[in-house]
């Protein structure tokens, strides 16, 4: 059964983990912006106990970090968690994760990249609905960030269904190193490969991580099933064309009513052409929609979207809609 957790309203306090990178990695300075941030949305800002503490891997012990998600969702007080930032190890906790905990004690919990795996992870083990959005360290950006705050405040402040507008512009800039000279280009607009409507139930996140869920326990059931897929700087066409054929490659995929394509980085030097060339040479893809280029991924801006949710996607030549 599907778990919605209530809403985050103004007064409440949010926890702020590390389940993959350390908080650490972090400037005081740019932590305390995006404390800022989120407190004039009205929310009350905690770390975890171990939200600091650093190791080899810029990351953490595993019981450490198990320790701090758990106690994010016994904690009465808590209303809502977000993750420090990405990473590479979040699967490492998978296993020893007490799922009865979060089942019996469901929250808001938002984050996105290495995330993926423990957003799908709950999802698959206790029906709660989880968010792929922005992390603490995404609220430490000055400019640009209005549509990334926008939609992180309509997914977990209210509850009503959110009709998806492409942002003006976006960017793909080191804007971490520097934040006063910042590039931005004109936003086109998510377009359309395969056309068609479809409805479903929302899985995924970072294409490439959702894999490491292949084969195990913890990944959710496609049926039924709208995909929302990106990757990342370290992706190409090659290796998203790969990962793509793993996915659908898993049981059930046969079932899943459509896909929206996040937008690439530049690094991976994916192209609309590339990209289309990938999708239509694909016999499972050739009946459901497709599209491509929506605001989420590795740049900036970004929507919040719900993991477990509900989505309807329509692809026309001309015009995409995607309700979330």
């Amino acid at each position: 059964m599907t778990v919605r957790a209530e809403k985050l309203k103004p007064g409440d306090e949010i926890r702020v983990i590390s389940p993959s990178l350390s908080l650490s990695i972090i400037t005081t300075e740019n932590i305390a912006r995006a404390v800022r941030k989120l407190e004039r949305m009205g929310l009350k800002v905690s770390f975890s106990k171990h939200a600091y503490e650093i190791d080899a891997f810029d990351s953490s012990a595993k019981e450490s970090r198990i320790e701090d998600l758990h106690a994010a969702f016994l904690d009465p007080k808590i209303k809502g968690i977000l993750t420090a930032i990405g990473g590479f190890n979040c699967n490492q906790l998978l296993r020893d994760i007490d799922y009865s905990i979060i089942k019996d004690n469901p929250k808001r919990l938002c984050g996105y990249s290495d995330i993926t795996v423990l957003s799908n992870a709950i999802y698959a083990k206790t029906g709660l609905i989880t968010y792929s959005g922005p992390h603490l360290s995404t609220f430490t950006m000055r400019y640009g960030n209005d549509f990334t705050v926008e939609y992180f405040k309509r997914l977990m402040l209210e509850d009503e269904e959110v009709l998806v507008r492409p942002s003006d512009q976006w960017s793909d800039d080191k804007w971490f190193l520097d934040q006063e000279n910042r590039i931005y280009e004109k936003n086109q607009g998510p377009y359309t490969i395969n056309p068609g409507e479809a409805q479903g139930t929302i899985i995924g996140g970072n294409l490439c991580t959702l894999n490491l869920l292949q084969g195990t326990e913890y990944m959710p059931s496609l049926a039924n099933s709208i995909l929302f897929l990106e990757d990342d700087y370290e992706t190409s066409p090659a290796t998203f064309d790969r990962d793509l054929q793993s996915l659908i490659h898993q049981s059930g995929f046969e079932q899943v009513n459509g896909i929206v394509i996040g937008r690439f980085q530049k690094a991976s030097k994916m192209t609309r052409d590339l990209l289309t060339k990938i999708i239509k040479t694909k016999k499972e893809l050739a009946q459901i929609p497709v599209i491509a280029d929506a605001d989420f991924g590795h740049t900036s801006p970004l929507i919040t979207f719900p993991i477990g949710g509900w989505a309807a996607i329509k692809a026309m030549e001309t015009v995409t809609e995607i309700i979330i």
